[in-house]
C-alpha cells in the first residue's frame, strides 16, 4: 500500500501528535495522577509506544527513507 505525499505528511503529523500525547500522559502517571488507573494507564501508554515505533517504520519504508 502506498501513500501519497500528502498522506505520508498526514501520517506524520499524526504520528508527531500521538508522541506528544503519548509524553504527556507518561508525565501525569509520573505525577501521580489517577493513582487507581496508574497500572492500567501505563500499560496503554506502552502499546501506544510500541504501535508508534511500527507506525513510524512503516511509513518510512513507503517513503523509502
Amino acid at each position: 500500500m502506498s501513500f501519497s505525499r500528502k498522506q505520508s505528511n498526514d501520517l506524520g503529523e499524526l504520528i508527531i501528535r500521538l508522541q506528544e500525547d503519548r509524553a504527556w500522559l507518561l508525565e501525569q502517571i509520573d505525577r501521580g495522577r489517577w493513582p487507581e488507573l496508574r497500572l492500567d494507564l501505563a500499560a496503554l501508554e506502552r502499546e501506544l509506544g510500541q504501535l508508534l515505533i511500527r507506525a513510524e517504520e512503516r511509513l518510512e519504508e513507503e517513503n523509502g527513507i
